[in-house]
């Protein structure tokens, strides 16, 4: 299966995708009458085992929709297990410094190579010979290296980070971030755009690809597209659901006379 979603992002093309939670083999069908480039697997807050990662991202990439995981913790062991799944893509969560992206790029662009002889070659500290350079970008061309920028910490070092050759991308985490702010869930705070404009103009002018996920309404990711975000990651297959289903009912229940569920929560992950 041919890895073509870190082209398009190179080539500066936006790319479009969702949140899937649902092993459920149908899903795929839903998501490509969407014609999306990528599935977003969260295996930080979603209950997913690697045994049905692996599944999902084989099903999804043989049918030409990229995997991108999002990993429980910045480890480059478990980056390494996601791609030996067949992700395409990883996300690695709550990144605050230089040596955490050096160890996912470790295991993101250059694995299988490991230990000491891999940290002279993130250090630069031992020439590396050209035949294992070579092996090494064909073994893991394709691969996508994405920071989760989702607090103050990463924000105030975020050239820094944005700096370590083989990051490719970054994806806004909008609630921890606000959060790290003070703002806990205010996305239309001022001091939250601030930041977040300046995040998306700061990965840009650096050639990376950037990205943010909203599920509440299809209106915030347009906003930001017009700031420069080129990675459009929308809602869940369990938030698009819940939305439906609550709206329709609620539209049945006033038009047969009862009153709307106006106490039911929304599902968000």
């Amino acid at each position: 299966m041919e890895k073509k979603l870190l082209e398009k992002l190179a080539a500066g093309n936006r790319v479009y995708g969702t949140c899937i939670t649902s092993t459920a083999p149908l899903w795929i069908k839903a998501v490509r009458s969407a014609s999306l480039d990528f599935v977003f697997l969260d295996t930080e807050h979603v209950p997913l085992e690697r045994m049905e990662v692996a599944a999902l991202c084989q099903l999804y990439g043989a049918a030409g929709i990229a995997p991108v995981v999002r990993i429980p913790s910045p480890d480059p062991i478990g980056a390494c297990q996601m791609l030996d799944a067949g992700a395409e893509g990883i996300l690695a969560p709550y990144i605050e410094s230089v040596e955490q992206v050096k160890e996912m790029v470790g295991a993101i662009k250059y694995r299988p190579l490991k230990g000491e002889r891999l940290k002279q070659l993130l250090n630069n500290s031992e020439p590396v010979e050209p035949e294992l350079k070579d092996y090494l970008a064909n073994y893991n061309r394709g691969n996508i290296c994405i920071l989760n920028i989702e607090s103050v910490p990463a924000f105030e070092k975020l050239d820094d980070l944005l700096d370590v050759e083989g990051v490719d991308a970054v994806f806004i985490g909008p609630h921890d971030l606000s959060l790290s702010l003070g703002i806990p869930g205010q996305y239309d705070h001022p001091k939250f755009e601030e930041v977040v404009q300046l995040i998306v103009h700061k990965c840009r002018s650096k050639n990376k690809a950037v990205g943010i996920h909203f599920s509440d309404h299809s209106g915030r990711p347009v906003k930001w597209i017009t700031e420069g975000v080129n990675i459009i990651i929308y809602s869940s297959d369990i938030m698009l659901f819940t939305q439906k289903l609550s709206d329709d009912f609620n539209l049945i229940r006033q038009n047969a006379g009862d009153k709307p569920d106006e106490a039911s929560e929304a599902f968000v992950v």
